[in-house]
């Protein structure tokens, strides 16, 4: 069992008392082996002798005489023992070295030498040679340091409470603790504010995300509620799929007459660029819709065309819709075949074959029926103007729709690439609509037509061609913004007078007549054979007494009057006959 003093003792080393460092704790330095010792000593004497392993050494050989060395005692040192190596000598010698200055005879256990720490400072009584120390041993407890019998000496003759200050270590007050306690408390508020500033900064981030949300969710109700596309704020009608946005709308439209050069007649639509709605729509105008003329006479879109030309049925039709047409442009056949081949065909589904009329009985069809037929510009010409037999006016103005949306979707989008195209067409347009306003115009509804958002939509005309309520919910009001105003009926009773006297003269004398009378005067042409007798017809049996009352004012017989078929818009037609004798 070893003892804490006696750590890494090396039992072949022997180790003597060196001195003491300043706070009084024993330094020990290595004792040569006896061979080396007697080397040294033979060195120094003039006649050295044969070194004898098994001989005693003398106490002058030792280094010390005798007992009782005291580092603080000053004098002649008592002589010291023998020194034996074996532990063997006489009992007088026995009893070995004490560095603590007890005598042989004391009667006490010797007591084992201190051993230093592994680093001591240097002694102060051996400052001549290096400071030596027994490796791995560690330092005397606290209260453990020896007292030396000079430092005993001392204490007791300053009385009982003095000591020797070589007794004690005087270590400094540590602070590490308080240091680390210091680096606690710092790390602990370091550590919670940056807890606080990461709540704070979540809070912060939190905040802007409801704030950015607030805000794109306002924009997009706004959004909506611009386009018409928010609920409540528009109406779908599920007849013509178009919507009614709350609130003034800005509307450009251009009405777009078609002239058939070549079996004559005309085709009449209306070119309409929303752009609140961001939509295009095309509204086909049936030649029966019932106009009124400056001088107040009823008439039809088809005649107001060709009698009024495109000032007056311009205005004609603000009237009846109640909108703002801005210009008009006069198409006729040839044009639009040029625009057609100018736009590098046409892609449409076909509803019906269309024969060539230049072609002979047999032969193919010049038009197919089917879906994306793609049409040159005489093609086109001959689909648009097509009318198959027994088939209604609304048939042929639909394929006419047809060809006006395939040629938005092929021309450009950009207003100056438009403006040119118009150009090449050297038309003479109506002094209304210039050739650059018109390919603005064209641009915006191809650049529609070309996202999908545009429609083709069919004005509702009763027989007498005035405008339905169907007409004036789905198509007046939500398409065109306006309001219906179809000439009253209450207003004049109209009349339709086809002349068969032979006289063309005898047309212009009836319109006199019946206008003096407070009729309203529809031409209806002239007849292709003569007839002998005049005729007055009326569909309804409420207009039987203004069919009598037109024939008096005509001076024709009662006999005249009977109820059958009237011509559109017409409450009583007459068929004029030789035995009519206008009055001068």
């Amino acid at each position: 069992m070893n003892d804490r003093h006696d750590s890494g003792y090396d039992g072949d080393q022997q180790y003597e008392l060196a001195g003491y460092d300043d706070y009084g704790r024993p330094v020990y330095q290595q004792v040569p082996p006896p061979q080396q010792q007697y080397q040294q000593q033979q060195q120094a004497q003039p006649n050295p002798q044969p070194y004898d392993p098994y001989a005693q050494p003398t106490p002058q050989q030792q280094g010390y005489e005798g007992y009782g060395y005291d580092p603080y005692a000053t004098g002649q040192q008592q002589p010291t023992p023998s020194y034996d190596p074996y532990g063997a000598g006489n009992p007088a010698t026995a009893t070995g070295y004490d560095p603590y200055g007890q005598p042989a005879n004391s009667g006490q256990q010797p007591r084992v030498a201190e051993q230093a720490p592994p680093s001591v400072p240097t002694a102060r009584t051996a400052q001549a040679a290096p400071t030596a120390y027994v490796p791995q041993q560690g330092g005397p407890a606290d209260g453990d340091l020896p007292r030396v019998q000079g430092a005993q000496d001392a204490s007791q003759d300053q009385g009982e409470g003095a000591y020797s200050t070589q007794q004690f270590a005087f270590v400094e007050e540590p602070t590490g603790d308080s240091e680390d306690v210091i680096d606690w408390l710092d790390f602990t508020e370091n550590r919670s504010e940056r807890r606080e500033e990461a709540k704070r900064r979540a809070r912060g981030r939190a905040i802007a995300l409801i704030v950015v949300l607030a805000l794109v969710a306002v924009g997009g109700v706004g959004y909506l509620w611009y386009a018409g596309k928010l609920p409540g704020a528009s109406s779908t009608d599920s007849g013509t799929g178009g919507a009614t946005t709350a609130g003034p709308q800005k509307r450009d439209v251009v009405v777009v007459h078609l002239h058939n050069t070549k079996k004559g007649g005309t085709s009449t639509v209306l070119l309409v660029d929303n752009a609140t709605t961001k939509q295009g729509t095309t509204v086909l105008l049936p030649n029966s819709l019932a106009l009124t003329d400056d001088d107040g006479t009823t008439t039809t879109l088809a005649k107001s065309v060709d009698d009024d030309g495109s000032s007056g049925t311009r205005d004609a039709l603000d009237t009846v819709l109640g909108t703002d047409i801005e210009g008009t442009w006069r198409l006729d056949t040839p044009y639009l075949q040029n625009l057609v081949e100018l736009v590098g065909n046409i892609d449409i589904d076909t509803n019906t074959d269309v024969p060539d009329p230049a072609a002979k009985k047999g032969e193919a069809p010049l038009v197919k029926k089917g879906e994306a037929q793609t049409l040159s510009g005489k093609m086109a010409v001959a689909y648009a103007t097509y009318l198959a037999p027994g088939e209604a006016q609304d048939a042929q103005l639909e394929r006419f729709g047809q060809v006006i949306q395939g040629v938005l979707r092929k021309l450009s989008s950009d207003a100056q690439a438009a403006t040119v195209t118009v150009q090449t067409l050297a038309q003479i347009l109506d002094p209304s609509l210039t050739d650059k306003d018109l390919g603005s115009f064209l641009a915006r509804l191809a650049d529609l037509a070309k996202g999908g958002d545009y429609k083709t939509a069919l004005l509702p005309v009763k027989g007498d061609g005035t405008l339905s309520a169907q007409a004036d919910s789905s198509v007046v009001k939500t398409v065109l913004g306006g309001t219906a105003k179809s000439p009253d009926k209450d207003a004049a009773v109209r009349v339709s007078v086809q002349n068969a006297t032979g006289d063309k003269g005898d047309t212009e004398k009836a319109r006199v007549i019946l206008l003096n009378g407070g009729f309203t005067f529809l031409e209806a042409g002239t007849a292709d054979t003569a007839r002998a007798t005049s005729l007055v017809t009326y569909g309804d049996a409420a207009d039987k007494e203004n069919a009598v009352e037109t024939a008096k004012t005509l001076g024709l017989p009662t006999s005249a009057v009977k109820k059958g078929t009237v011509s559109s818009n017409a409450d009583v037609s007459v068929i004029l006959g030789q035995d009519y004798k206008p009055t001068s």
